[in-house]
């Protein structure tokens, strides 16, 4: 029973992982139709938080046995669900002063950092499979970001951000892992939303409606970046043209299957399972977008492939 539901979980890490790698392609398509990362993160929590009013109004209403949340648990939610948001915040302050492939390197250190910590509270060593996984995914995030072909430029605000970034979504994966998992996932979801939606409410007021409004705010939008072109009123078009597909793979389905996966896989396999949201983001880019792929890119997500089923050797054989 118990190996039965550890692949039960890594499925449910994969398929929440392959929808947030399937988000970026349609972030990067409503970039290139000229809306901002504000308005884009806006419809992403406003619609998701939504539909999981929705859902849990109709579990509920089928079961009113269905366990609340508890007092002590709801602040705890929503703190732990800032990440969310920050997570987004961090990465996108990153690209602004260093390139996206870099940015996605950073932000896969979460694989290496998720398992310390995990090894850290379980007062054990990683095991074996676990380190090899770790070592492969870093490797194979850098073939299929193409790091190696291009010129680097390091700048220190950028890893700043971007390590941010890992530390941040490390903290969602640890939520997801062991906090309130007596609650159904789609409850557990729509609170730890509430907090990166606020997260986000401050980051487009800052960002966007703030500095086309008052000076003050933008000449301290200035400290963090130069490109000024996103400072206009909100484009609400982005909430009827992407904003369901942006929260659908974005706030709906992943921390769903997250907060059902993750309490089955724990911290450390999920974490390394979790690393297919690059393949699957590199892979759907070459299909819609299309993006060119090169054979060394190609490589690295076979070898993250690799590292995910090496990961999963354990409880297989069990």
């Amino acid at each position: 029973m118990e190996n039965k539901n550890m692949l039960k979980g890594v499925l449910f890490v994969a398929l929440g992982a392959s929808f947030y790698g399937m988000l970026a392609t349609f972030v990067k398509v409503a970039y290139d139709q000229g809306y901002t990362t504000a308005e884009v993160t806006a419809s992403q929590f406003v619609l998701g938080i939504l539909a999981l009013l929705a859902i849990n109004f109709v579990m509920h209403q089928k079961n009113k046995n269905l366990p609340d949340v508890k007092p002590q648990d709801k602040k705890k939610l929503i703190l732990a669900g800032t990440s969310l948001g920050f997570t987004s915040l961090f990465y996108y302050l990153a690209v602004q002063y260093i390139n996206v492939s870099i940015a996605i390197v950073l932000l896969m250190q979460t694989v290496w950092i998720s398992i310390l910590v995990e090894s850290v509270l379980a007062k054990k060593f990683p095991s074996f499979q676990k380190l090899i996984a770790t070592l492969l995914v870093l490797g194979g995030t850098v073939l299929a970001t193409n790091l190696i072909n291009q010129e680097v430029e390091l700048n220190p605000k950028g890893l700043f951000w971007g390590f941010l970034a890992a530390c941040s979504f490390t903290t969602t994966m640890f939520t997801s892992n062991s906090m309130a998992n007596y609650l159904p996932a789609y409850k557990k979801s729509l609170w730890m939303l509430y907090g990166g939606g606020i997260v986000v409410a401050l980051f487009v007021f800052l960002s966007q409606i703030g500095p086309y409004y008052f000076d003050g705010l933008l000449s301290l939008y200035k400290n963090f970046s130069d490109d000024v072109s996103g400072i206009h009123p909100i484009n609400w078009s982005i909430f009827y043209t992407w904003g369901l597909m942006l929260s659908l793979f974005g706030t709906v389905l992943p921390p769903i299957l997250l907060n059902k996966g993750f309490p089955h896989t724990g911290l450390g396999l999920g974490s390394i399972v979790s690393s297919l949201e690059l393949p699957v983001s590199v892979t759907l880019a070459w299909i819609v977008i299309p993006e060119t792929v090169l054979p060394i890119q190609w490589t690295g997500i076979a070898i993250i492939i690799f590292a995910i089923i090496i990961s999963n050797i354990n409880f297989k054989k069990a």
